[in-house]
């Protein structure tokens, strides 16, 4: 009875002698990315036109609730972006009642505003309630946002913001894209929120997967 005692007691005495070992060890840093866990490859991979630029595309709809959570994390993750990467933006359409967004997008990057009003349609839309896919509600906003109302209809109706949207669509379908927010890095890896497992994990796993294709580029 006492000999089995002595050999639980000891079993124990191991098994937490190695626990501390094992938590005595430095941290790695996070886990090694795992193609199918955090992010796809893109099978054949996509043909980019940045030059020696990491290309890096975020694929979004600004009726997305997610899209709006990463807003912040990604912000902060293009300031500090490596200087070889060149980002930019595809409005997902994969609805007809998607369009006025994409439209809406293009037409105020046509009137170089994107930069001031992006953030601002996503906060108006999901925070204060207003339906900026319709038309007449946009055009209200974007003239009580400093925005010329006759020129921003002109090129809102433009044979060039449809042409632009088409365009868009043919985007998505090229890279297959299936839900929004979706990251595809250097035409060849895929991440997204549900893969990254959040927002603020995606924009870790785009960090991650930039610096990996920038090390796969030739020489």
């Amino acid at each position: 009875m006492k000999s089995r005692w002595l050999g639980t007691w000891f079993a124990a005495l191991t098994l937490a002698f190695i626990s501390a070992c094992a938590s005595a060890q430095p941290y790695s840093g996070p886990p090694q990315l795992q193609a199918g866990r955090e992010f796809n490859r893109l099978e054949p991979p996509r043909p980019v036109a940045t030059g020696s630029r990491i290309e890096v595309i975020e694929f979004f709809y600004y009726g997305c609730s997610i899209c709006y959570e990463a807003q912040p994390a990604l912000s902060r993750w293009l300031v500090t972006a490596p200087e070889y990467v060149a980002f930019r933006m595809v409005p997902v359409v994969s609805a007809d009642n998607w369009e006025p967004f994409a439209k809406l997008f293009y037409t105020i990057e046509a009137l170089g505003q994107i930069g001031r009003l992006h953030w601002p349609i996503y906060d108006n839309f999901h925070f204060d309630g207003l339906k900026l896919n319709d038309d007449k509600v946009m055009l209200e906003w974007v003239t009580r946002n400093g925005v010329d109302g006759q020129k921003f209809s002109e090129f809102y109706a433009s044979p060039e913001i449809r042409a632009r949207v088409d365009q868009a669509r043919k985007t998505v379908e090229a890279y297959d894209v299936r839900g929004v927010p979706t990251f595809v890095i250097d035409g060849k890896y895929v991440t997204s929120a549900r893969l990254a497992g959040g927002t603020k994990q995606m924009m870790n796993v785009v960090d991650e997967l930039v610096k990996r294709a920038r090390r796969e580029r030739p020489n």
